[in-house]
């Protein structure tokens, strides 16, 4: 942050001085043009075959030296300006890295098989932010088999997003009402909150859409009066103000644009959690946390390196530090295990014993004896090869 705030400062200094310069040159510009204007009206005048007098020689002198000071101080003023702008540029390269090389790591994507799975994370990033034929072109060009199948939610999601975006609640309704029992399996108010966005649609046009208003409400709020009661009655208090307008209200709230935004959202939550998808996508996630991590790795890469003790960071699928990525980067509970303190991994799962308590594959290898294993924790025992590996 303090590096964002160093350059800030250097970038207001740029656009402070670029606020001065202008006005300066505008006004001097507006001199000079003025200048000139009253020459050429006093030539205009003046019969064609008119000689200068003395006097207008003067003149016309004295006006084009100071089109040629204004000319050269306004290029002064122009490489004034450069040395400032240049700052800017000093500024980030001083506060900024610009090699990232020490952090990463050359064999990540050397595969075939790795290289493959990167260019579908990415083509399915363009998916599912509605760039379809970018996503196809990719699919050509690096050989991916996307069916069908794999396209159309996302199709179909981007279609009512942008109809959304333009306050058209139509295609998420019929998505909504198409997909119910399957919604209030997951506890959703998606169909609800849109229902009270058409609502709030039709009271907004004040007496004359009161009729069509109770008509709405009357026709779709009965099956959310169990969930959404209160809410309802909130919503049937709006008519007492249709006279004076709602903006003049206490339910002026309900006219905030900010309910659009947040349809948006719930939409999107909604409908990702009901086709078994994350919000976000696997590649804004990961960049997310990447760029989350990355100053933390680079300070301990530096420091690392000062003292001499680079070694050990190996490279392995591990990091010399722990970096808090913020609970929305946090999907499932991370085991450790109480035997050999350690976090477990791909190499090293956990292992639910017969007894039911779980430890980590590596300390359930130096536990066994033979064919007999001693629980840790209570006196069962049991057979190693009777222990499960278990998913979080």
């Amino acid at each position: 942050m303090d590096a964002c705030n160093a350059v800030e400062r250097e970038v207001d200094k740029v656009l402070s001085k670029f606020g001065g310069i202008r006005e300066h040159a505008e006004r001097v510009l507006r001199d000079v043009i003025n200048i000139v204007d009253e020459l050429k009206k006093g030539f205009e005048e003046g019969p064609s075959d008119h000689e200068l007098t003395p006097a207008q020689i003067i003149i016309l002198k004295q006006s084009i030296n100071k089109v040629k000071e204004t000319v050269q101080r306004l290029a002064t003023d122009h490489r004034d300006l450069h040395s400032t702008v240049s700052k800017v540029g000093k500024a980030i390269d001083r506060n900024f890295v610009s090699d990232f090389a020490s952090t990463s790591r050359e064999d990540v994507f050397s595969t075939p098989e790795k290289i493959h799975l990167l260019n579908q994370v990415i083509c399915q990033h363009f998916y599912r932010q509605g760039m379809l034929d970018i996503a196809d072109e990719l699919a050509l060009e690096a050989g991916l088999e996307i069916e069908a199948s794999g396209k159309e939610p996302f199709s179909e999601l981007n279609r009512i997003l942008d109809s959304l975006k333009v306050h058209d609640l139509g295609p998420a309704l019929e998505w909504a009402q198409a997909h119910r029992e399957s919604l209030e399996a997951q506890n959703s108010c998606l169909e609800f909150k849109l229902h009270r966005l058409r609502f709030i649609d039709l009271i907004q046009r004040g007496p004359l859409g009161q009729t069509e208003a109770i008509l709405y409400a009357r026709t779709h709020f009965h099956q959310f009066i169990n969930r959404h009661e209160k809410e309802i009655q909130i919503l049937m208090g709006m008519f007492l103000y249709l006279p004076h307008g709602i903006s003049n209200s206490p339910y002026r709230h309900l006219l905030d644009p900010n309910l659009w935004a947040e349809i948006h959202d719930v939409f999107t939550r909604d409908a990702c959690a009901l086709l078994g998808l994350s919000v976000d996508s696997p590649l804004s996630v990961c960049i997310n946390a990447g760029c989350t991590a990355l100053p933390a790795l680079l300070n301990i890469k530096q420091v690392m390196q000062q003292r001499q003790v680079t070694g050990i960071w190996n490279g392995k699928d591990e990091l010399p530090i722990e970096i808090d990525l913020g609970q929305d980067s946090r999907y499932h509970s991370v085991f450790a295990c109480p035997i050999l303190r350690q976090q477990s991994s791909e190499n090293n799962p956990p292992m639910r014993l017969v007894c039911g308590h779980v430890i980590s594959r590596d300390a359930l290898n130096k536990l066994s004896s033979g064919s007999k294993l001693k629980c840790p924790y209570c006196p069962v025992e049991q057979n190693p090869s009777d222990a499960r590996l278990i998913f979080f």
